[in-house]
């Protein structure tokens, strides 16, 4: 099969093609795997963590790729659940011990021994992949699999973000950073929260127009103070500027929710410019977003279909998959970008 390849750290402000093009035998599945044909992949900024070490695969090469849609090709022995030619989608979390506390309550993105698509195992930036069936998803027929691909992170992680705001009806919620996942959590507010007013911060002009487009009530720079202070505001940027800054138009009791797995070093120093009264005085609250469970995936798909969400996509070859990562590192965002690597 085709698969693109990350062979070690590099650094993309140096090296522009991180990926290699290669060949690699087709996987075979293991008892209760399925064998997926990949049809798309998303595209995340975990991968520009992947690549740049500050989440590195724990032995290289690796297939990155977490945001998987395929077909089911062949069934593992004992796998059951699906059947061949199914249509399933696959997210960050690709295994986790099923027995853990977390695990029995739900939390499998909380467990000890959490395993990631496209870190820890092979992932969607190739032709084929295996999972285990108890951690892949129906996809609702509603979807294209370009559309599809991007609800299984971006999308999911964003609902659980959301969740975890604690945000109500009529509040006014925040999001810092307008990329994949922010759009998707303006849609899925426009939806479940019609009375709430969304305010955008994003560094760009572009940005700030897309959020207006999706219905922001506001739209300025990460460094700009909001009308008026917020209930909660969620983060998705790699760096530490717009966590600080975020702090700062939260109102008493706010909470602020920081999605991201890793946070880049290069606005480190940022965080010695915390000013306790106006920064965190008044009970406001910092919570971050661990990974994903497989109930966030299953719920949001559900959501996605009923309202419907239909993210907003750029669509590459999977040949293509530098040229779609240097852009994210540059910030060349318009909603998700998807590898294209099967048609359906």
């Amino acid at each position: 099969m085709r698969a693109m390849l990350l062979e070690g750290i590099k650094d993309l402000s140096k090296d522009q093609d991180p990926l290699i093009l290669a060949q690699l035998p087709d996987p075979k599945p293991g008892p209760q795997e399925v064998l997926l044909k990949v049809y798309t992949c998303g595209v995340c900024h975990t991968e520009l963590d992947e690549i740049e070490g500050r989440t590195p695969p724990p032995r290289f090469p690796v297939v990155l790729g977490h945001q998987v849609v395929g077909r089911v090709e062949a069934l593992g022995p004992g796998a059951s659940r699906f059947r061949v030619g199914q249509r399933l989608g696959v997210g960050w979390i690709y295994r986790a011990c099923r027995s853990c506390e977390y695990c029995q309550e739900g939390d499998e993105n909380l467990c000890p021994h959490f395993l990631a698509t496209g870190r820890d195992a092979n992932g969607g930036y190739a032709e084929y992949m295996v999972v285990h069936e108890d951690f892949a998803h129906p996809i609702p027929e509603i979807f294209s699999d370009s559309e599809a691909a991007p609800l299984l992170c971006a999308g999911a992680i964003g609902y659980r973000s959301l969740r975890l705001t604690g945000i109500q009806n009529g509040q006014a919620l925040g999001l810092t950073g307008f990329g994949a996942s922010g759009h998707l959590v303006m849609k899925m507010v426009r939806h479940l929260y019609p009375e709430t007013r969304v305010y955008v911060f994003a560094r760009s002009r572009p940005e700030q127009e897309f959020a207006r487009e999706l219905g922001a009530v506001w739209a300025g720079d990460t460094t700009d103070e909001s009308p008026e202070k917020l209930h909660s505001i969620i983060d998705t940027t790699p760096v530490w500027k717009p966590v600080v800054e975020a702090l700062k138009n939260l109102r008493p009791g706010g909470r602020l929710v920081i999605n991201a797995i890793r946070k880049e070093e290069i606005d480190q120093e940022y965080l010695l410019r915390l000013d306790y009264p106006l920064h965190l005085w008044m009970e406001k609250e910092i919570k971050s977003v661990a990974n994903v469970a497989n109930r966030d995936i299953r719920e949001f798909l559900q959501l996605a279909a009923q309202i419907p969400i239909r993210p907003e996509y750029q669509e590459y070859t999977l040949e293509e998959a530098n040229k779609a990562l240097v852009e994210l590192k540059q910030r060349k965002i318009r909603g998700a970008k998807v590898l294209k690597v099967a048609s359906s």
